[in-house]
């Protein structure tokens, strides 16, 4: 039976808030603060949409600086140049055998 209660909480609110909606002499009826829910309503959602937004902003600013400050850490460096190695066989020919390499 605790299901069934948040059930019929929940279409009560919502019944009522169909009423409330919909029926300009019910809200005349109601006291000054509930009628002017949807105001309230409006200007906190417009208020808390201001604040995100701007929180947005603020962090979009913070992971740019973040990311040159990264970049700069690691600035580019310029190319050593590769080791000097002695050149190997080119492909198809026929490498000397030495001495050192030779099994007999």
């Amino acid at each position: 039976m605790e299901g069934w209660s948040k059930v019929v909480a929940g279409v009560v609110i919502g019944v009522a808030g169909t009423i409330y909606a919909t029926n300009e002499e019910v809200r005349k009826h109601l006291p000054e603060g509930a009628r002017h829910l949807p105001e309230n309503v409006r200007r906190r959602f417009e208020s808390a949409l201001s604040a995100a937004r701007e929180a947005s902003s603020s962090r979009r600013a913070e992971i740019l600086r973040d990311l040159e400050r990264h970049d700069a850490a690691h600035a580019p460096r310029a190319a050593q140049p590769a080791p000097e190695e002695e050149p190997g066989p080119a492909i198809g020919e026929r490498q000397e055998s030495t001495p050192s390499t030779r099994e007999e």
